[in-house]
């Protein structure tokens, strides 16, 4: 690692939490690790419009992406789960139902469906998951949401999106990125800093400030493919 004036930067004790909390279907388990298992955690953030007013989730089914394997869905107090799986077994959706008794009168809650797999080999990536969510009101009526939109089709709404990062330890770690990282805010918001020669980036707004007034240190606005760079968690 160069020795550069960035080692007068005080390192904070604590790294940022990830944003979890979302108005639609999203992730709230924060980024995955590549060519790990990890427990993947929805988060149900309100019913559906029927029209005249919000009505509560009865159903939802989450499409795996390619490349996701070691795939099992955990049990739920909302309800019980189905998997649907390839000719090579390959799970390829999982579906959530409640009890129709436990649909409730109105869109009051919050809910959480967990699925553990093993992320692909790609870290420094964004993978979305296509989710289907079904709504039912008191009369029967069902009204399904289809969360798939994509950075290449943002007409609809938005999949649940789960960025990969690298495999790390508390302390330095070395990367180097066959892709360009180009928004180090989706990567890096659990990291202390990163640092690539003498320009620094951290998510915290105090780091930042000393990044700033550290002479011969520049703000890290981007990371080119095949450069080396240092991340500290």
């Amino acid at each position: 690692m160069t020795d550069t004036p960035l080692r007068t930067i005080p390192v904070l004790c604590l790294a940022l939490a990830a944003t979890a909390a979302h108005a639609h279907v999203g992730i709230a388990s924060g980024n995955a690790i590549a060519n790990a298992s990890q427990e993947v955690v929805f988060q149900v953030g309100h019913g559906c419009n029927d029209g005249t007013k919000m009505v509560d989730t009865y159903s939802v089914k989450v499409d795996i992406p390619a490349g996701f394997t070691a795939v099992r869905p955990m049990s739920s107090d909302f309800g019980p789960f189905t998997v649907t799986k390839d000719g090579s077994g390959a799970v390829t959706s999982i579906t959530w139902t409640k009890p129709l008794n436990d649909v409730r009168a109105e869109d009051d809650s919050l809910y959480k469906l967990a699925v553990r797999m093993k992320a692909p080999n790609a870290p420094f990536t964004t993978t979305y998951f296509p989710v289907h969510q079904t709504c039912r009101d008191a009369g029967g009526a069902e009204t399904v949401v289809h969360w798939v939109g994509t950075p290449s089709a943002p007409a609809n709404e938005p999949a649940a999106a789960l960025n990969i990062v690298g495999a790390h330890r508390p302390g330095w770690n070395k990367y180097t990125s066959d892709r360009a990282v180009t928004d180090l805010s989706v990567f890096f918001q659990d990291a202390v800093i990163v640092w690539q020669g003498k320009a620094a980036y951290s998510s915290n707004e105090s780091t930042t400030a000393q990044i700033a007034a550290t002479a011969g240190v520049t703000a890290l606005a981007e990371i080119a493919a095949g450069e080396e760079f240092w991340v500290r968690y």
